[in-house]
C-alpha cells in the first residue's frame, strides 16, 4: 500500500480547520492564521497549499459538497425504483449531518460568496446543475420531458429554500415534517401530469 505523504494529511487538516473556524465565527471573517493554528499547521504552509483564505474556503466547499454526493450515492443504493430515488435524494438534503453548525455556516456563506466571486459561482453551479440533472433523469421516467424539468427545479429551490429555513431556525418542522412538504409537492406534481 503506498504511504500517504504529509500534503494530504495537512490539507485535509486545513480544510476541516477551515470548516471549524468558520462555523465558530458565523463568517468568512476569519484569518489563515487561525485556520493553520487549528489545523496545527503553520500560515505559511497555509499559504503555500491553498494560496489564499478564499482557496482555502473553496477547497472546504468542494469537501463538503463530497461528503453530500457521498450520502446521496449511500441513500441511493437501497432505492429501487424512480420514485423512491428521488425520496433518496430529498433524503439526503436533509440528512442531520447537513444540519451541523459549521456545515450551515458555511453553506449560508458559500451562498453569499458566489455572488461576487466566479469560482465560487461555478462551485454552486455544479451543485445545483447535479441536483437538477439527477431529479431530472429520475423524474422522466415518471412525468414527461417538460415536467420533469419543471418539477426538478422547483424541487431545488424548495430543498434549498427549506435547508436555510431550518438553517436560521426559522422552520419549526422536524426532519420528517420537512421531508414530507418537499414529498407532498412530488406527489401533487406527478399526479397533476400524470405520473406513470
Amino acid at each position: 500500500m503506498p504511504k500517504l505523504g504529509m500534503e494530504p494529511i495537512r490539507r485535509a487538516a486545513l480544510v476541516e480547520a477551515a470548516i471549524a473556524e468558520i462555523g465558530a465565527a458565523g463568517t468568512l471573517d476569519v484569518t489563515v492564521s487561525r485556520i493553520a493554528r487549528r489545523a496545527g499547521v503553520s500560515s505559511g504552509l497555509a499559504h503555500h497549499y491553498f494560496g489564499s483564505k478564499e482557496q482555502i474556503f473553496l477547497a472546504s466547499m468542494r469537501h463538503i459538497q463530497t461528503l453530500f454526493g457521498r450520502r446521496v450515492r449511500e441513500e441511493l443504493r437501497s432505492a429501487d425504483t424512480p420514485r423512491d430515488r428521488l425520496n433518496a435524494i430529498i433524503a439526503a438534503s436533509f440528512d442531520p449531518d447537513e444540519f451541523a453548525p459549521e456545515i450551515v455556516s458555511a453553506w449560508l456563506i458559500f451562498y453569499v460568496q458566489a455572488q461576487n466571486s466566479p469560482e465560487a459561482r461555478r462551485l454552486l453551479h455544479v451543485y445545483t446543475t447535479r441536483l437538477h440533472s439527477n431529479l431530472v433523469f429520475n423524474l422522466k421516467s415518471l412525468t414527461n420531458d417538460a415536467n420533469a424539468h419543471v418539477i426538478a427545479s422547483a424541487l431545488g429551490a424548495l430543498i434549498d429554500g427549506l435547508y436555510i429555513r431550518q438553517a436560521l431556525g426559522e422552520n419549526r418542522l422536524d426532519r420528517y415534517q420537512t421531508m414530507g412538504l418537499v414529498w407532498d409537492y412530488l406527489d401533487i406534481k406527478l399526479s397533476q401530469g400524470g405520473e406513470r
